[in-house]
């Protein structure tokens, strides 16, 4: 996959993001790159040719959007960015504050605080997966700083990442940024947004990493364990491959239906696939940044390596807040995920109630996907909807409702929406969502 079919989206998005229309942004640029080239060639300065191929997060821009219309006075619902828009316990602050009243001010450790390791290695063996140990581990500032990290480690330029789509935003633009080849996996509605082992042996010759994201997102889905058991039978038969599971929504996960990692269904794995994990998510803490990896005992000195040379260290004050999170009572996040499971069930009721909207039922995270590519080709107040950027364009404007297209994630027949907006917003958001969808003509 080239990285102009990979980001063909882009100036479409781009352009909503900014409220004007893809034909005025392709004018502005018409006039804009000559001045710039003329500059370059002035001045001979030029950025890292890299730079050409990071972008902006399209989740981002969303939020960005809906933030600038309602601090001119609209009344905006986000469904857009994913936060989970909760405090963590008081323990976590009373840990800060003790912690700031003993701080050294001196550097830390490169791999993360021994407590910190510590207490990662207890969370790990809760969730099923043991026999890991500090040399195992490294730390960083936020999972997607630890996925990047990860890609630097295990990817050379030209080298295949294999994804399934939908999928998380990063994992494409951190693949562009250290120019590695993507190889993507579509899963539409119709398959449960879920890979199939056919599909991924069928992908596997000559890649070198396979990026593995369970819960989703942005769907929501949760790989049963014999789904995972499947996929791992056919991991186990392509040795040269890398395996990364981020499975930072391993903990919000509904209905009974349990996590399972490649690890545990076949342990020869081990040796080559390594799990991420966040504070983010589960404690309501993603403006801590903390984010964890456990794997191979190379790859985790690899990422040490990486973090003397930019970080050093994840903050003292961060790692206390960490290790208080991990440690401490587990009821706020046992709370949030009852919540968040009743939340789910109040989107899925307003989709189902909508003709022609196709949703498979998510278990995990606090994202549900739909498919609404019914209402490709009506029209809503006069503007017609062409694709999913305009779908969200219009619901925007007409309903004060930001939600983010799906072709931000790979899949441009849907959008998606985050719940977790403050409890009292949720029913007229999806009240709103509804009435959208009557409206069309």
């Amino acid at each position: 996959m080239t990285f102009a079919a990979a980001t063909s989206c882009a100036p479409a998005l781009q352009a909503w993001c900014f409220a004007i229309s893809p034909a005025d942004a392709a004018a502005q640029c018409a006039r804009i790159l000559p001045i710039f080239s003329d500059s370059a060639r002035r001045h001979m300065l030029k950025l890292a040719e890299r730079m050409g191929r990071a972008k902006p997060s399209a989740i981002m821009l969303v939020a960005e959007k809906a933030k600038k219309l309602k601090a001119e006075g609209r009344d905006i619902i986000s469904f857009s960015i994913g936060v989970p828009n909760f405090l963590p316990g008081d323990h976590v602050y009373a840990a800060v504050k003790d912690a700031l009243a003993k701080d050294s001010g001196q550097y830390g450790s490169n791999r993360g605080a021994d407590a910190l390791l510590d207490a990662f290695l207890a969370h790990l063996e809760k969730a099923g997966l043991t026999g890991f140990s500090r040399k195992n581990i490294a730390t960083g500032i936020g999972a997607k700083h630890v996925l990047y990290n990860l890609a630097e480690a295990l990817l050379d330029p030209g080298d295949t990442l294999v994804f399934p789509t939908p999928y998380w935003t990063s994992y494409l633009d951190i693949a562009d940024i250290v120019d590695a080849k993507v190889r993507l996996l579509p899963c539409p509605a119709e398959q449960n947004y879920k890979l199939t082992p056919a599909q991924l042996d069928a992908a596997l010759p000559g890649a070198k990493v396979f990026l593995f994201n369970n819960p989703s997102n942005p769907t929501g889905m949760v790989y049963t364990p014999d789904e995972v058991a499947a996929l791992a039978e056919v991991l186990v038969r392509h040795p040269n491959v890398w395996i990364i599971t981020d499975d930072i929504y391993h903990r919000m996960v509904f209905d009974g239906v349990g996590y399972k990692n490649f690890i545990q269904c076949r342990p020869e794995l081990r040796e080559r696939t390594i799990f991420v994990d966040s504070l983010s998510k589960t404690y309501g803490m993603p403006g801590w940044r903390v984010g964890f990896m456990a794997g191979p005992e190379a790859v985790a000195q690899a990422l040490v390596n990486l973090n003397s040379n930019h970080i050093t260290n994840v903050p003292e004050i961060v790692t206390a807040a960490a290790i208080a999170a991990l440690t401490g009572p587990q009821d706020v996040p046992a709370q949030k995920n009852v919540e968040f499971q009743s939340k789910r069930d109040q989107v899925l009721a307003m989709l189902d109630s909508i003709p022609g909207v196709k949703c498979p039922r998510p278990q995990g995270a606090f994202y549900v996907f739909p498919d609404i590519s019914c209402a490709f080709g009506k029209s809503h107040s006069g503007k017609k909807i062409e694709n999913d950027v305009d779908f969200c364009n219009a619901l925007l404007d007409a309903k004060g409702v930001a939600c983010v297209p799906g072709s931000a994630f790979g899949e441009p027949k849907a959008l998606r929406i985050s719940y977790t907006c403050p409890t009292a917003q949720l029913p007229e958001g999806l009240k709103r969502f509804r009435e959208f969808f009557a409206e069309l003509a």
